[in-house]
């Protein structure tokens, strides 16, 4: 293999090239971007620079004295246009065509749009971050259309800077179908007692020039609004190519979409074989994580290994610390296992069938998490672990792996 195209210069796309590097490779590597930007870390963007608590080049990956020293033929500003599997091309949104022996496929997602929200603002680059930022202030006027975890992340920032915020979402409880409805609660209690008017059951049909219009006709009015409604990936240039589509660019439990063809970060859809599912994951440590599997895979043919995390986010809102470990959605149960649910300091285990699949904590330190963390890896049963109490008791086992690992900075 002499020439590796890695689509996608963000997160999972750096950590791909910098691993396939790291595992000896020595041969081309394309490294391919939609933005002119160097690789930057997306999570500060709502939070340290919408906040203007970081100036814009703190969000740097990398300086670019290291990414001189991977030997990188650095294409940015072309996005990938096309797909040509039979002949090992990617085109470019400039018209060029560029060979591969293999492809790692890392082109991301971005934000849904609503009717008329051409006039609204997205916080998916850094030039969003940067252009909402600077249209907050005391008094001024916010409406967040989402209250996930972006728009609650953007809410709290918003009204640490002064602003009047107002939160709307389609859901009775904001995050209910990812957390459950309990703990949705408990995040969605925050934003009110920090003056946010969170709105739920509320969806908008479109944006206005002077806010937003609700379904049931409503004006919301505003100075500025933005729409958090979720996300697409970007597989659009995937189209004729052969390559299975659904949600993401469909792999299996190598990452593996095609013979040479690998996917990693928000884009990929794979087989996660812990869960036993096919899962897509938008966070930021996966994103890197998966983009060195993917690497190491792609390079190693008959030595690959199942990609198979415990999938970790974090989120900031406020006071709170928000981590998560495992596969929460789609959960038959979840119980406080530690603290107070209404001092926003506990820790929540989820139960999928008879095993645990996932710890939610807020407010609590990390060491808290970590022997749920290791009842999820393991597959441990809901009644050994929870209605016995032995994950209480037990000691967290090493991770042969992370030692290995490169430390990911930012959030979820």
């Amino acid at each position: 293999m002499r020439r590796v195209v890695v689509a996608g210069a963000s997160a999972a796309g750096l950590a791909a090239a910098e691993a396939l590097r790291r595992e000896g490779y020595d041969g081309t590597l394309t490294l391919v971007g939609d933005e002119p930007h160097l690789p930057y870390d997306r999570p500060p963007l709502s939070k340290q620079v919408l906040s203007g608590a970081w100036e814009p080049d703190r969000v740097a990956l990398r300086t670019p004295a290291d990414l001189d020293a991977l030997g990188l033929e650095l294409r940015l500003g072309a996005a990938a246009t096309a797909l040509d599997v039979p002949d090992r091309t990617v085109r470019l949104a400039d018209g060029s065509a560029v060979p591969y022996d293999g492809l790692v496929v890392a082109t991301g997602v971005r934000p849904r749009r609503l009717p008329g929200d051409e006039r609204a603002h997205v916080l998916r680059t850094l030039d969003d971050a940067v252009a909402l930022r600077d249209r907050l202030g005391p008094g001024r006027r916010l409406v967040v259309v989402g209250a996930g975890f972006l728009g609650a992340e953007a809410a709290a920032v918003a009204r640490a800077a002064g602003c009047e915020v107002t939160l709307l979402e389609p859901a009775a409880v904001p995050l209910a179908h990812a957390v459950g409805e309990r703990i949705g609660r408990v995040l969605s209690r925050a934003h009110r007692e920090h003056g946010v008017d969170l709105r739920t059951g509320v969806a908008v049909r479109a944006v206005t020039d002077a806010g937003v219009l609700t379904a049931d006709g409503e004006h919301v009015e505003a100075d500025e609004v933005l729409v958090a409604v979720g996300s697409l990936p970007n597989t659009e240039w995937l189209d004729g190519s052969g390559l299975t589509v659904r949600d993401g660019l469909v792999c299996d439990e190598y990452c593996a979409a095609a013979p040479g063809v690998y996917a990693a970060g928000d884009v990929a859809r794979w087989h996660h074989p812990l869960f036993g599912t096919s899962m897509r994951i938008e966070h930021r440590t996966n994103a890197a994580e998966q983009g060195m599997a993917a690497a190491r895979n792609l390079l190693h043919g008959a030595a690959r290994r199942p990609f198979a995390p415990v999938p970790y986010f974090w989120s900031d809102q406020y006071d709170m610390k928000v981590q998560a470990y495992g596969w929460l959605r789609g959960h038959d149960e979840v119980a406080v296992v530690d603290g107070d649910p209404d001092v926003r300091r506990f820790l929540a285990v989820y139960r999928s069938g008879e095993h645990v699949t996932g710890v939610l904590a807020v407010g609590m330190p990390p060491r808290a998490l970590r022997t749920w963390r290791q009842a999820v890896a393991s597959r441990a049963t809901w009644h050994d672990a929870v209605e016995s109490g032995t994950a209480a008791t037990a000691q967290p086992e090493p991770d042969p792996g992370r030692a290995a690992r490169q430390p990911v900075p930012g959030g979820a």
